[in-house]
């Protein structure tokens, strides 16, 4: 652990913010027009969530959006990435706009750039219209051209006055939990549909990315990845292979490709089945040259072979007992968001980076209206030095988001985990900001680190 102190004017030129989610916080389910998501229906539908709960309600951000984005102004953000609900913005098969969603996310780009707050986009969120879902969701080729028709909407209506924008969040982790394994929406279990939705979505990817471009020409567009370091149990060519694995599916499947370098297969033959749904031309087609990447990560895994684990032929170990670990009982380990920034740091198509999300959660409660989440400070300080140490060393990383903004709906979590710079208290929807939030906010404002 280091005890240099932190300062804001280590990081140059670089945005500070924060992240949320449409279908995590927004509530308003069935509000001014806005019909089913696959999250809607699969926590109607599913006992896959902690304690049954859902997002229906949520933070009532929805209504709410006002007070919430003064909590915005009191952290000092100075950017704050959100996505757009699909099926608020396109309600019906026929793909018509409905303008009373299209007004909400209008007024909460107005408030922001009052705030003096730079509005980051993320268009798919994992909250697919239901009535897609229906036709087969991401396995539907024809799902491609339809989330074209909502990225060109979401450029005509909002890219006047926003110039950052994110394609997709993390497709390793809304395919492998939603279709391969069926944790998460829509709760499919195939790996042949797996591997189509991959490729159709990185089709669809960069054709968002096109029709984005085609209306908003000057706009920084992007695309976000999960990521998670992954070290080899032991020196052992088995263990060493089983961690290249990993890496390959989970940090390297979803970008290769769109560089141009075709889909990782050196590693894990296995995953060559994708090719059986690789048309002419798609190759070319799901390239696109993004303006940056944003990176998810949290955590680590130490990777072990195990001839037992079909497929993958790897098992992940248990914690070390020595490193401290979230209330996810995720490992905090600082030197992997570090080793992850290197990596792709080194990628020469990749123009430059942002950590999208990074967080942790907490069993946080306010006592005497207070917070006193020391742990996340911690969490934050020690994440926001490694993510210094790569920038100091020349690798092109733009700005930090913490997730999140506010506790919210952890999906198969539910609210069981808080993430969250402020408390909600979900019976009464009282925000409390906490300790790390004022923290966060007094780094960003005073120019080092709050004593």
């Amino acid at each position: 652990m280091s005890t240099a102190e932190l300062k804001r004017a280590d990081f140059g030129d670089f945005v500070f913010g924060a992240a949320t989610s449409a279908y995590q916080i927004e509530g308003a389910h069935d509000a001014d027009g806005k019909t089913d998501s696959i999250w809607d229906t699969f926590t109607r539908r599913r006992r896959k969530i902690k304690n049954r709960e859902h997002g229906r309600v949520a933070c009532d951000h929805y209504h709410r959006v006002d007070g919430d984005v003064a909590i915005m102004q009191k952290l000092n953000l100075q950017a704050y990435r959100f996505s757009i609900s699909w099926p608020r913005l396109q309600p019906t098969i026929g793909g018509a706009e409905n303008i009373r969603g299209t007004d909400f996310y209008s007024r909460l780009v107005d408030k922001l750039l009052r705030a003096n707050i730079r509005p980051f986009i993320t268009l798919y969120h994992w909250d697919m219209p239901q009535y897609l879902e229906d036709k087969g969701g991401w396995i539907n080729r024809d799902t491609i051209g339809r989330f074209a028709d909502f990225a060109s909407l979401v450029g005509r209506r909002l890219g006047d006055r926003v110039k950052d924008f994110i394609v997709f969040n993390e497709p390793m982790i809304f395919l492998s939990l939603g279709n391969l394994l069926g944790l998460h929406a829509p709760g499919r279990r195939s790996l042949r549909g797996f591997f189509a939705a991959s490729h159709h979505v990185l089709l669809a990817q960069a054709e968002g990315a096109r029709a984005l471009r085609a209306v908003v020409g000057s706009a920084e567009i992007g695309t976000t990845i999960s990521a998670t370091a992954a070290y080899p149990a032991s020196t052992s060519p088995r263990d060493v292979l089983a961690a290249q694995r990993f890496d390959t599916l989970f940090n390297t499947f979803y970008l290769e490709p769109v560089l141009g370098r075709g889909y990782p297969t050196a590693h894990f033959p296995a995953l060559r089945r994708i090719e059986k749904h690789i048309r002419a031309g798609d190759m070319q087609k799901l390239q696109f040259d993004f303006d940056f990447w944003g990176l998810n990560t949290y955590t680590r895994k130490r990777v072990k072979y195990s001839r037992f684990i079909p497929f993958v032929h790897w098992r992940e170990l248990k914690n070390d007992p020595n490193v401290p670990e979230t209330a996810m009982r995720w490992e905090i380990y600082p030197q992997g968001i570090y080793d992850l920034l290197k990596k792709y740091g080194s990628y020469p198509e990749i123009k430059k980076l942002y950590v999208t999300e990074n967080g942790a959660a907490f069993h946080d409660q306010v006592v005497q209206g207070r917070v006193a989440d020391s742990y996340r400070i911690e969490y934050l300080r020690e994440y926001l030095r490694a993510v210094q140490r790569a920038k100091s060393e020349g690798v092109k990383i733009a700005g930090y988001f913490a997730w999140s903004l506010l506790d919210n709906f952890e999906w198969a979590e539910g609210y069981h985990a808080r993430f969250g710079l402020t408390h909600v208290d979900y019976g009464t929807q009282k925000r409390t900001i906490k300790d790390s939030g004022y923290w966060y906010s007094r780094l960003i404002a005073a120019g080092s680190e709050p004593t």
